[in-house]
């Protein structure tokens, strides 16, 4: 028996599949879409298998397959098929397609083996009343009257009663020992709630779902902040389960999991898995195998959840849906909603995509319906919107405000004085974003990047954003030698320092990846200001969406113009959306809420569309302006981007890139470029962007393949294709 091996080497030069002769101790064992591990010319390598056949189908004598490194398969046919799905939607070879689908634990890649975690578990090898006559003193009566109320117990907990009873019991064979595998991630069980009853508008959406949920359909359920969107998932999932099928929860942020957890355990009990970033390398594995053993039919997780190895889905839930962290910006570079549409065709079942603020793409298509449009106009609890005022931040620096304006300041001492809670956004983390010499004029740069690095004040160190470069900085000039650095910019380490210093008796917490980098550091942070033990939220756009805190009444937004002058066609919508979620998190209970939104611009469109909280207003201006520059959704991007650590090779194999395009794409196709790509230099890489606008081409993607082969054979350049732009 033969087996095609799909190699872990992510070349697309070498991505194919190579046979290998299945030894005799595997053949009984051995499944498509298990690992193992084979020899590949002096290497010992592991990959995936992809076909079991009788007989060899090349003339030369087989290697022998070395191990089986699953005892279960791990890529089922469904996923099989959706790693051949993501190969051909991104270009990407096909292992890595399956890498990405996978738990670092279970990916094909060398000397990697999964470990499962056990823990000891003690029984008794007698009957209760046997047992406790053959025991010699009252400490191993106690042990033994522990499995009164169940027949096992685990070994941690006797050993805490007495290690040395447990010796004793064990040796004379009164208890036997048993190691039983565990999972390492908890879920506290809640106290459950009940379902919320609900309103004339969140009715008539929910029952529109139940009524197609048989079917591969879309829903858009575009509702305002506190609309009440998760007690309709909610809902729709416990309909689901019902009928003994699986739901699958998709977040944006890692920030919204633990609450989104948290409320669905309180109300479905622990039977969830969870899948996120924040996991630990076994947590990821261990959740993995509870799916994939049927032991959870909930799943929610952020964009690698997709893949989740669910048997039988009754509904895919996608909230926040406008947010940018759905795709993926490494090859390859998949959307998670292509991936959606993929197993709702598979499982014939619904997608829900929910937002305030989806894409113009995403409502482009309801409008045309191709997607089912739901709407949410008002507040779950019929509490108004939050009122929104803009402050226009030129006048605020001639008073001598440079940071918080006057009436900022003075609200936030307003709610502190209530004991009410205020949430403020600055998206952009560190201290100082510019460190300058004034002396000399030098300013700190990253040597291997085209940016400024960022000071960090509380390791006092520079930090490169791009390419993790660091380095201490020191107080003097290392050109000049003088002692005359200045700090400019403002991230939100250096705004925490000076609410710190306004409002001494406030309680502050910051959200960024800085602070809640360490395991559970989130989850505390957000419990505790859940709890009121914090007065003042400070944030980067971690904090803008989807989160509920009922006592927050003030949303104070800083630099609202940072996402505005991003050189980006969607920069007006990821500013809208941001500012908007942002202005969302205030008056979620009955106290109203404000937002104030700090600006150098306060006559732009964008932000006076924010501020009067007009996402219809907003679609129909930006639907214009898209329109006449053919940007999606009236036209489709592909994005190209050609680098190479030679300058001038990256730029000459760009304009051949770029000539080779407009001779062989449709007439009606536009090729922009090639131009250098915003972030021109990154890690001594230099970057040339080629934009390709079309609506109808044929043939496109048969060129871009035939582009893609021509660069494999180049080991001096490398190009990256992005079909989804």
């Amino acid at each position: 028996m033969v087996a095609s091996v799909l190699l872990e080497i992510k070349a697309k030069s070498v991505d194919k599949t190579f046979d290998y002769k299945i030894p005799e101790f595997l053949k009984e064992t051995l499944k498509v879409g298990m690992r193992v591990s084979i020899p590949f010319g002096a290497q010992k390598l592991q990959g995936y298998v992809l076909e079991i056949k009788q007989e060899k189908s090349v003339n030369y004598e087989l290697k022998e397959i070395i191990e089986q490194l699953d005892d279960e398969v791990i890529l089922n046919k469904e996923l099989l098929q959706i790693g051949n799905h993501i190969k051909e939607l991104t270009l990407s070879s096909l292992s890595s397609a399956y890498n990405t689908m996978l738990p670092s634990a279970l990916k094909a890649k060398k000397n990697n083996k999964a470990s499962k975690k056990y823990e000891s578990y003690l029984y008794l090898n007698h009957s209760l009343e046997e047992s406790y006559a053959l025991c010699k003193n009252e400490i191993q009566k106690e042990l033994i009257s522990l499995f009164e109320s169940s027949g096992t117990i685990s070994k941690k907990e006797a050993n805490n009663i007495s290690l040395s009873a447990v010796k004793t019991l064990l040796k004379k064979e009164i208890i036997f020992e048993k190691q039983e595998e565990c999972y390492r991630l908890q879920i506290g069980l809640e106290e459950l709630d009940q379902k919320k009853e609900l309103t004339e508008e969140q009715k008539n959406a929910y029952e529109e779902i139940i009524k197609r949920k048989e079917e591969e359909i879309t829903f858009l359920l575009h509702g305002v902040t506190g609309s009440g969107k998760t007690e309709i998932y909610m809902q729709v999932i416990e309909k689901v389960i019902e009928e003994k099928k699986q739901a699958l929860v998709l977040v944006p942020e890692i920030s919204l999991t633990p609450q989104f957890v948290q409320n669905f355990t309180k109300r479905f009990g622990s039977h969830i898995a969870v899948l996120h970033s924040g996991l630990s390398i076994g947590e990821k594995y261990d959740e993995w195998r509870k799916i994939m053993h049927g032991n959870s039919n909930i799943v929610i997780g952020a964009r690698s959840a997709i893949f989740a190895p669910l048997k039988n889905i009754g509904i895919i839930i996608i909230d926040e849906c406008h947010s940018d962290s759905y795709k993926q910006e490494n090859n390859p570079k998949y959307h998670v909603f292509d991936i959606a549409q993929f197993r709702s065709h598979y499982h014939k079942c619904p997608i829900i995509l929910g937002s305030a603020t989806p894409t113009l793409e995403i409502m482009a298509r309801a409008k045309k319906g191709l997607f089912k449009l739901l709407t949410l106009k008002k507040r779950a609890q019929n509490n108004s919107l939050p009122t929104c005022l803009l402050v226009d931040s030129k006048e605020e620096v001639k008073k001598g405000n440079s940071i918080l304006s006057e009436i900022l300041e003075q609200k936030i001492k307003d709610r502190l004085e209530k004991q009410e809670q205020v949430m403020i956004l600055l998206n952009r983390r560190g201290h100082s974003t510019l460190i300058q010499c004034s002396a000399c004029g030098f300013v700190y740069k990253c040597p291997y990047c085209d940016i400024t690095l960022t000071f960090h004040k509380s390791t006092k160190n520079l930090r490169c954003h791009y390419c993790g470069y660091t380095k201490y900085l020191d107080n003097r000039c290392p050109e000049c030698k003088e002692e005359a650095l200045n700090y400019y910019g403002l991230g939100t380490e250096k705004l925490e320092n000076i609410l710190n210093e306004k409002f001494p008796t406030a309680n502050i917490v910051r959200m960024d990846t800085d602070t809640t980098s360490k395991k559970g550091s989130l989850e505390k942070m957000m419990k505790s200001f859940q709890e009121k033990k914090y007065d003042i939220l400070i944030g980067t756009q971690m904090i803008s969406k989807g989160l509920d805190f009922p006592s927050v009444t003030l949303v104070g937004i800083l630099n609202a113009d940072i996402t505005l002058n991003i050189p980006d066609f969607r920069s007006s919508e990821k500013t809208f959306a941001l500012l908007y979620q942002a202005s969302g998190r205030a008056g979620r209970s009955k106290i109203p809420g404000e937002v104030v939104i700090e600006t150098f611009n306060p006559d732009n469109k964008v932000l006076k569309l924010v501020q009067n909280q007009d996402y219809y207003g907003f679609y129909h201006y930006e639907m214009q302006i898209r329109k006449l520059l053919k940007y999606p959704p009236f036209y489709y991007i592909a994005h190209l981007i050609i680098k190479s650590r030679d300058y001038e090779f990256a730029k000459e194999e760009a304009k051949k890139t770029s000539e080779f395009l407009k001779k062989n794409v449709e007439e009606t196709t536009i090729v922009l470029g090639p131009t250098i790509a915003n972030m021109f230099r990154v890690n001594n890489v230099y970057h040339f962007e080629i934009m390709i606008k079309y609506r109808f081409d044929d043939k496109l993607k048969t060129i871009l393949k035939e582009l893609d082969s021509m660069f494999l054979i180049n080991r001096k350049v490398e190009l990256e294709i992005d079909l989804n732009y």
